[in-house]
């Protein structure tokens, strides 16, 4: 076999929100460098779209709805031990901050920082992940870096999982486990077209960008296993900013 530093053989990872875009091309790129991938999501048909479409075999496939407790502890307790876990589930939701409800404060806080949070904090109670290993939590450029109207509450819940990330990366260097964080940009995916975007809004926001494009699922599925193989051996409390130039300007 030809040297990779971007390898993953013989690494168990798991993979959130694996039904579409970015948590599916992350699962399928990682079963093409080696790894067995387990992957969950709330959608089953849509989730065994994406397993048929893994290379090679040990894969599993759980189906999960992270934004309810039970299913987040039924998912821990089933889940193999890992080497590697990608917290890409997640949703996003434009509120005006004049009609926000705590309810709808609540759902996006629920999936996008409370779930990984606690799914981290489940399998390391139980002994599930293994030393050494990697986490990776799909932040974003918006929060963290940039803000537009209407995204403030789905800003704010990007911005805790930066905080965790970092506190994490602190608290478990000791055991051996690298924590960082991929903050995409605009990404050609089935939330941004489901969003209250138009087409023609979505034409404009590419237009902003200096590279004119969104990036494809595949190009952040990427920086996500930089993060997951051993090629990033020694980072870790990092923020990789995958945007397209956007942030730049």
């Amino acid at each position: 076999m030809s040297y990779n530093p971007y390898s993953l053989e013989g690494k168990t990872i798991l993979v959130t929100g694996a039904s579409s875009g970015i948590g599916k091309a992350t699962a399928v790129e990682c079963s093409k460098l080696g790894a067995g991938v387990v992957i969950t999501g709330r959608d089953e048909k849509r989730l065994s779209d994406t397993f048929s479409l893994l290379q090679g075999d040990s894969h599993i496939q759980l189906v999960a709805d992270l934004g309810k407790e039970e299913d987040l502890s039924l998912l821990v307790n089933r889940l193999p031990a890992l080497d590697g876990i990608a917290h890409i589930a997640g949703i996003v939701k434009t509120i005006p901050v004049t009609f926000l409800k705590k309810q709808d404060m609540q759902h996006l806080f629920d999936v996008n920082f409370f779930a990984p949070t606690l799914l981290t904090t489940g399998l390391l109670k139980q002994k599930k992940i293994r030393k050494p290993s990697s986490i990776v939590f799909i932040s974003s450029i918006e929060g963290p870096l940039t803000v537009h109207p209407g995204n403030s509450v789905y800003s704010a819940s990007k911005s805790a999982v930066q905080g965790m990330m970092r506190g994490l990366s602190v608290e478990l260097a000791s055991k051996k486990i690298r924590v960082n964080a991929v903050l995409p940009g605009m990404t050609d995916t089935p939330i941004i077209y489901g969003s209250e975007f138009t087409e023609e809004q979505l034409l404009s926001t590419k237009s902003q960008y200096p590279l004119k494009r969104a990036a494809s699922p595949e190009e952040i599925a990427w920086a996500i296993i930089y993060f997951l193989s051993d090629a990033s051996g020694f980072t870790t409390g990092a923020s990789l900013v995958v945007d397209g130039g956007f942030t730049v300007l």
